[in-house]
């Protein structure tokens, strides 16, 4: 395999994980941007999706399993963040350190039982027929690529998401909803806006999303217990990055940290690349605080 094809190579690895990692960072931006819930359970919701998926492939014949997996994931850790929201969540708003240690212990509980029902190793999935393909250059500058048709898939995948999240947020009365409290909480309480319902629904959608990139996650790597807490530093660093409450700078800023740290791994060891991002990211921060993309909001004005 050329240098060019390895390179190629690892960007397009890089892409397909920077869509789960877009995934679980916009559900991270939903509540910890939207609501400002430091959520450290959210990597868990994404544990939660990948067994769901795990589940729904031992139970479920046939070669379309994939997409009631997917739903299953979506659903299962929307309701799983509901119940959640409705029984600590909201009894906890605007006390940061207290949801920060309260959803940490809450994480630790959902690793255990997780073990206790599927065991300390990981579980596989194996993606069905139709994706298990590879499209292959045999020559020119990139022969020996090879491009897997289940990250291709997992890539697509994301951007329709992306899409519907956009048109649902920009373009339907309860996507206004949530901009308007998400500007200016009390305007829109004292203008009739149900407050805590709209808490509900977005840190209940922040989790589906979560479900689902664990869902996405499984058709590629394993699932196991600790494979949120794997994900849950690079989704808070995705939105700090992007912009706190920008869901667009959130998207941009997972195809950076994707595409750089699939670069960076190229030329050295996983570990020594999650520093020089780290430094990257620091370097950045110090001269525009605000993000990729910064939000004007009077809600963030007093966080």
């Amino acid at each position: 395999m050329s240098e060019w094809a390895l390179l190629v190579g690892q960007i397009y690895n890089g892409l397909s994980v920077a869509s789960i990692l877009l995934l679980a960072a916009i559900g991270l931006a939903l509540s910890f941007g939207f609501m400002r819930v430091i959520n450290m359970a959210h990597g868990e919701f994404l544990m939660f999706g990948g067994y769901l998926a795990y589940l729904s492939y031992q139970l479920l014949p046939g070669p379309m399993y994939v997409f009631v997996a997917l739903a299953l994931g979506f659903l299962g850790a929307a309701l799983l963040g509901g119940v959640l929201e409705l029984l600590l969540i909201r009894h906890l708003y605007r006390r940061s350190l207290d949801t920060l240690l309260a959803t940490w212990g809450v994480s630790l509980i959902f690793q255990q039982l997780a073990r206790n029902l599927f065991g300390p190793t990981g579980v596989a999935v194996t993606a069905p027929s139709w994706l298990s393909g590879t499209f292959t250059v045999e020559s020119g500058p990139l022969s020996g690529l090879v491009l897997p048709h289940v990250r291709l898939f997992v890539i697509g995948f994301t951007v329709l998401i992306l899409a519907v999240l956009y048109l649902l947020l920009q373009n339907t009365k309860i996507g206004l909803y949530v901009r308007a409290v998400n500007q200016d909480r009390e305007i829109a309480e004292s203008l009739g806006v149900h407050t805590r319902w709209i808490d509900f629904l977005v840190f209940s959608l922040g989790s589906g999303l979560a479900g689902l990139a664990g869902a996405t996650l499984a058709l590629i790597a394993p699932v196991t217990p600790t494979v949120g807490q794997s994900y849950i530093v690079d989704a808070f660093l995705v939105v700090i990055l992007g912009g706190i409450g920008s869901l667009s700078g959130t998207a941009l800023a997972s195809v950076l940290v994707g595409l750089v740290s699939a670069t960076l791994q190229t030329f050295t060891s996983v570990s020594f690349a999650k520093v020089i991002l780290l430094v990257l990211v620091i370097g950045f921060l110090q001269c525009r605080p605000r993000g990729l993309i910064a939000t004007r909001s009077r809600e963030l004005k007093e966080v």
